[in-house]
């Protein structure tokens, strides 16, 4: 019940709003003489202005009390203006609902004033701006702003929802004027009102058309990298009802500015009539859509975005992909982009057959015939198969304890198969029916969704030999071993790191891992980030106790000057003489817990492009170096046991650390999920 008071009030407020500010730009476009804001027809709108500036201020009230209602939790609180003022005084959201509701106060004052003068064309420009601000202010709330709070993200939200009101709030003044010339029997009146409208029509278009590509910015925003929730989400299937009727409107403005409008000039007989008849009927049809557009978006304003949904059964067997696991494909790019022109000449034939007005059945035919064949080339080649999990998002995040405890359920269940390494070449492997798949060499995990994997690992794999976990593993666990998977896959990709770093090409997140050390502090490695470069060291003892003495005399110099942190992790358990000998030595941080889920996971990004280790159980480096730079992304690895001297030249290190603090931000923090 909340939920549709507030979807009611927010459609109320925002049509009022937006009626109010087109019809306001509408009157300073046409009135270049006085003597035009004396026709009756204005007259008539304008009895309702303060009616549409009152309801301005009761729906956002209205909205205001549902938000304190939901954020609260409590369902009284739609009832309590104390609640409300709590609200508005404790939370940004609740102080952006009281700046655009004394935006809407001021909006009601201003349309008194103007309604109390002798209107000019200033002060119908003067009603626009006052109206145009509780609409951006009501950005700040959106589900744009919900992210990112910057000019980027809220702009193009701004401008959408301006150009809104500049079509859809003269539509009441252009059904007025087509009903009042209908009545008028002056000719000259007649002309004159059909030149307001062609006025209207002149820039309605380019308006909606200008409508439709920011709306596809904040869609794109709202969806992200995840269109397929267009066909599986909530949010995704108001957004096709909402361009679906967008569609419907852009048609019917077509019609009106090149066909309709054009004999409404005459002023006069049969084809004045038809114009006029045309006009009234699809322009009261668009204004009522233009509602349902609008009850639409107030809709979607309450659903979680397309990027955010869960989806946790894809309904379709298939999904379309232009990655890897398509791209690479004989003809695949060829035959899309085929298709792809073939589509963009479809629709450039519906507009020829409007222009020259072919009958009906050839306008739908001929393009959509040529739609069908193009839809036939371009995607039966990058659709792939899809499973009831294939967009399932990981519970578990992709960090050092899953990958771990992955790893150990790797190592139970699967290396008879897949070998110790995940490379297809287990002690079983030659006794099964299919070849196992080389988990570690083959670039699986960037081909195929992680809800795939978690499909493949839980329900096995049809028409293989392997079998799925569901019955012996938990959620958590299956989890766990899709983000080994990915840790293995990503672990091969390092190999392409070096001791140096390559300026301004992060590319491989650093595994997020928890930690305790030796003076009880602790925390994890985000903490780092936007602050720190971090050296993370991984070391044996008594082997790595030179290297230590010479990170202990540069740690003052690389801390204060390079702004970086080193954090020793032990390679094995340290015994209290051991951990005692070490700490007493060196002054940067010894891990003591969560040690071993660093080193298990880690130790997949050992491999360098001169060794690439792919045979036996692999080779464990007693020494080995990682550089995290400040968002989040490893940047260099120096281990000991291949790449020789290395970061013994703390010049070298430093020089690199240098590098990275001159960085700007060029990408953002990694995701802490598996994709």
């Amino acid at each position: 019940m909340i939920e549709i008071i507030a979807t009611f009030a927010r459609w109320s407020q925002l049509t009022a709003n937006l009626i109010l500010f087109g019809s306001c730009i509408f009157f300073a476009i046409i009135g270049q003489q006085k003597a035009v804001f004396e026709a009756p027809w204005i007259k008539r709108l304008e009895s309702g202005f303060i009616w549409m500036a009152g309801l301005v201020i009761l729906g956002l009230i209205g909205f205001l009390a549902t938000t304190t209602s939901e954020a609260t939790g409590i369902a009284a609180n739609t009832w309590r203006p104390e609640a409300w003022l709590e609200f508005v005084q404790k939370t940004q959201v609740g102080l952006i609902f009281a700046v655009q509701i004394l935006l809407a106060i001021v909006l009601f004052g201003v349309v008194l004033y103007v309604l109390r003068t002798n209107r000019a064309r200033w002060h119908y420009l003067l009603c626009a701006v006052a109206a145009s601000l509780p609409l951006i202010a009501g950005t700040f709330i959106s589900h744009s702003s919900a992210d990112e709070m910057s000019f980027v993200s809220i702009a193009p939200f701004a401008l959408h929802i301006l150009l809104a009101g500049i079509w859809f709030g003269a539509l009441p003044a252009f059904l007025f004027i087509v009903y009042s010339n209908h009545r008028e029997s002056d000719k000259t009146l007649r002309l004159l009102n059909a030149t307001y409208l062609e006025k209207f029509s002149t820039i309605a278009l380019p308006v909606m058309l200008l409508l439709a590509v920011t709306g596809l910015i904040v869609t794109d925003r709202m969806v992200d990298d995840y269109y397929h929730t267009l066909v599986s989400s909530s949010y995704g299937w108001l957004l096709n009802f909402k361009l679906a009727v967008l569609t419907v409107i852009l048609f019917i403005a077509y019609q009106a500015r090149y066909k309709w409008l054009p004999l409404l000039s005459q002023a006069e007989g049969k084809k004045y009539e038809e114009s006029a008849k045309h006009l009234k009927k699809w322009v009261s049809i668009e204004l009522f859509l233009a509602l349902v557009l609008i009850l639409i978006a107030s809709i979607l304003a309450n659903t979680l975005p397309a990027k955010h949904a869960i989806i946790e059964h894809w309904p379709f067997p298939f999904r379309f992909s232009t990655d890897d696991a398509t791209w690479e494909e004989p003809y695949v790019e060829e035959m899309f982009w085929a298709g792809a022109m073939l589509f963009i000449f479809a629709l450039g034939m519906i507009w020829f057959s409007i222009k020259y007005n072919w009958r009906w059945k050839t306008k739908i035919l001929v393009p959509g015939a040529l739609a069908i064949t193009s839809l036939a080339i371009a995607l039966p080649p990058i659709a792939i198969e899809a499973y009831p999990e294939t967009y399932l998002k990981p519970t578990i995040p992709l960090d050092a304890i899953s990958i771990s405890n992955g790893s150990h359920l790797f190592a139970e269940h699967c290396i008879s198969c897949h070998g110790p390494q995940g490379k297809g070449n287990g002690p079983l492997a030659e006794t099964l029916s299919t070849i196992p798949t080389d988990l570690l060499t083959e670039p699986h995990t960037a081909r195929h969704t992680v809800g795939n994997f978690f499909h493949w690992v839980s329900q096995g794999v049809p028409g293989t030999d392997m079998l799925g976990f569901s019955a012996n593993l938990s959620e958590e666990d299956l989890w766990d071993t899709v983000n080994f998977l990915h840790a293995l896959s990503r672990g091969f990709d390092a190999r392409l790191l070096g001791s140096m770093i390559l300026p301004e090409t992060p590319a491989i997140a650093a595994p997020v891992f928890y930690y305790s050390t030796h003076d009880v502090s602790g925390g994890d490695l985000k903490d780092f980030r936007l602050q720190n470069n971090v050296i993370l060291v991984l070391f044996s003892w008594p082997q790595s106790q030179q290297r230590l003495n010479q990170l202990k005399h540069a740690y003052e110099r690389l801390s204060l000057k390079h702004n970086a942190e080193i954090l020793a992790v032990p390679l094995r358990k340290l015994d209290e003489q051991e951990l005692l000998d070490i700490t007493d030595s060196v002054p940067f941080p010894v891990v003591t817990e969560g040690w071993s889920e660093i080193r298990d996971t880690y130790q997949l990004y050992r491999r360098v492009r001169a060794v690439p280790d792919l045979t036996g159980e692999g080779m464990a480096p007693d020494h080995m170096e990682f550089m995290v730079d400040r968002f989040g992304y490893l940047r260099a690895r120096w281990v000991a046991r291949f790449e020789g001297f290395g970061w013994q030249n703390v010049n070298a290190l430093t020089f690199q650390l240098d590098q990275l603090n001159q960085e700007d931000e060029i990408m953002p923090p990694p995701d802490d999920h598996a994709h």
